[in-house]
């Protein structure tokens, strides 16, 4: 995934674009706006190079789980993403 921005997170800060909420459940029943629930995936944009002896363990391009809560809200280029740590992420898929 090519990094279309001009900024780099620093030490253990971690970008991730958020993956699409669900619309339908499994039985076909469509899913309104007010009622879709934060989506817990997502896919690293890019990484920050770490704390001075804890390098970041993952990579731009990488699918991980999230906590619900985490990271801040930001905007780039018309893009929803988050920003958040590392520690906030608890899988890489």
């Amino acid at each position: 995934m090519a990094n279309n921005f001009k900024f780099t997170p620093l030490h253990d800060r971690v970008i991730v674009k958020p993956a699409p909420g669900e619309d339908k459940t499994a039985g076909g029943i469509i899913i309104p706006d007010t009622a879709k629930e934060k989506p817990q995936r997502g896919t690293v944009v890019a990484a920050g190079p770490g704390k001075k002896d804890e390098p970041v363990t993952v990579r731009s391009g990488d699918t991980v789980l999230y906590g619900k809560y985490a990271g801040t809200e930001i905007q780039v280029n018309g893009e929803n993403l988050l920003i958040m740590r590392e520690s906030d992420i608890f899988a890489v898929l």
